[in-house]
């Protein structure tokens, strides 16, 4: 996260951040927090910069400091705008959040929007709605993409649905697909907190979404009750190692197969497909992941799901 300039006027705090960013550059983060705590005794209630002295403090081995720095941004900031809290809990011995503070997530994107497509697609290889498009059949019916950004999910699928619907965190985001003109409904929604209605699909997508969420018991659920009779679900996750799910130091969730497997068994799917493959780069690196297929939801008048197998 950049620095922000504050709102106070006071140019002398300014200053400090300028030499604070200086020290950084030079990696005497000792030198940028002694900076950066002096500078926040001058604007106490500026919750980015708690949450920078936070990040710096822990780049300076300074975890009692950037721990007290989340804090007290989180204390501003309850709804968590910065991501504070994921942070914070990196700095845990055992994780204890479950998703990306929607406040923090919708900011985010919303910043953005405008330059996604670019810096995803042409600078680091995104390629997670084309992987979906080519192991979904041919013909889709109604389709939900849920986190559909920009509206990549759409065009790789344009032509193949009787209609798409979208929910997004972003405004930001939702505008950039509105241009495309691809969907019919485009809706503001946080994906744990969806209500459940008479509205079925045939498919539902997630493209590189979950990597935003770490308990998916919540959202999966919703997804077995709202698809039709024999609807399809797919969608990508970064590949974790761990039992469950892990929060990365690139402050997004990894989640293993091994879990994935349960929470789709326990949500009824009949039938599901899951394999490893990688995702876009990140700092050169591949980022490795997986793709996953499920059908056939179990309801209390269904005998067994049907088999389903990648097209």
């Amino acid at each position: 996260m950049s620095i922000l300039r504050t709102s106070s006027g006071d140019v002398s705090v300014d200053r400090r951040l300028d030499y604070a960013e200086l020290m950084c550059a030079e990696n005497d983060f000792g030198a940028a927090c002694e900076i950066l705590e002096d500078a926040m005794s001058r604007v106490p209630d500026w919750v980015a910069g708690w949450v920078r002295l936070g990040e710096i403090a822990t780049k300076a081995g300074k975890s009692d400091l950037a721990k007290e720095a989340f804090e007290k941004a989180l204390a501003l900031d309850p709804a968590d705008h910065f991501g504070a809290s994921l942070r914070l809990d990196l700095l845990r011995p055992v994780s204890l959040t479950d998703r990306s503070p929607a406040a923090h997530v919708a900011s985010l994107f919303d910043q953005y929007a405008a330059k996604f497509e670019t810096s995803l697609v042409q600078k680091l290889g995104y390629r997670v709605p084309e992987l979906l498009a080519s192991v979904l059949p041919e013909q889709l019916g109604k389709v939900l993409d849920l986190g559909c950004g920009t509206g990549l999910m759409g065009q790789a699928i344009e032509g193949r649905f009787s209609e798409i619907i979208g929910y997004d965190l972003s405004n930001g985001m939702l505008a950039e697909a509105r241009r495309k003109g691809i969907y019919q409904r485009l809706e503001q929604k946080d994906l744990l907190a969806l209500e459940l209605t008479d509205e079925r699909f045939d498919l539902i997508v997630a493209a590189d979404v979950f990597i935003y969420i770490g308990a998916l018991e919540r959202v999966i659920s919703w997804v077995a009750d709202a698809l039709a009779p024999n609807g399809i679900f797919a969608f990508t996750v970064e590949e974790g190692h761990e039992k469950g799910y892990t929060l990365l130091e690139s402050h997004r969730y990894a989640h293993s197969e091994v879990y994935l497997r349960g929470m789709l068994e326990a949500a009824g799917f009949g039938s599901f497909e899951i394999r490893a493959t990688t995702l876009r780069k990140d700092r050169g690196a591949d980022v490795r992941g997986l793709v996953v297929i499920a059908q056939g939801v179990r309801r209390a008048h269904d005998s067994a799901g049907e088999d389903f197998e990648f097209a």
